[in-house]
């Protein structure tokens, strides 16, 4: 595994600027994978790992860089809904934690760097050396996750009677004896012109 100056650099390039959120990410990401035993996300164990972030915002972004997981791999899940936290599981052991940012350390780093006098480089200067109590919620979970959600081959492909597109992965919905898919049965995020 590369150092944490190694993973940041990496994250940066990947997500654009270094944030605070990039050092959240990164950090969140070693000590998740430290408590799950995966060593090598991206290499020898990244078959094993599969994550569920809670947040589309930059630290996603260095827990994609750091862990190789994403979402066209089906190794990583975007549940919407606004919190910074992301479940790390070993796919292998069944071992599983999530890990929440504490709001807290945003007004824990003027401790840590009360020199810094612009907020978002004194939490991110912060962000790097603070202890992870002082970062993280860290709770042991069970997490089980559905044989359609899991990486690899679709299990199942159906036309939807309507509109005639291709639902993968049980998403179709049976209405009234019909075969739909969400946005023939629940109604479409766009408009045709």
């Amino acid at each position: 595994m590369k150092t944490f100056e190694e993973l940041l650099e990496e994250s940066t390039r990947v997500h654009g600027h270094i944030c605070a959120g990039q050092v959240i990410g990164v950090r969140m990401c070693l000590l998740a994978l430290s408590l799950i035993g995966i060593d090598d996300p991206k290499g020898v164990d990244r078959k094993k790992l599969y994550v569920i972030v809670e947040i589309d915002r930059c630290a996603t972004d260095a827990i994609q860089s750091v862990t190789g997981c994403s979402l066209g791999k089906r190794s990583m899940k975007w549940l919407d809904y606004g919190v910074m936290a992301a479940c790390f599981v070993n796919l292998e052991t069944n071992r599983a934690v999530r890990i929440t940012a504490l709001e807290e350390a945003r007004d824990s780093s003027k401790k840590y760097c009360a020199e810094i006098s612009n907020k978002y480089k004194r939490q991110l200067e912060a962000y790097k050396i603070m202890t992870e109590d002082e970062l993280f919620r860290v709770q042991n979970v069970e997490v089980k996750i559905p044989d359609e959600n899991m990486p690899g081959r679709p299990l199942k492909r159906v036309q939807c009677t309507q509109c005639f597109d291709w639902v993968q992965d049980k998403r179709d919905l049976l209405v009234k004896e019909e075969i739909l898919c969400r946005q023939c049965a629940e109604g479409r995020y766009y408009i045709q012109l």
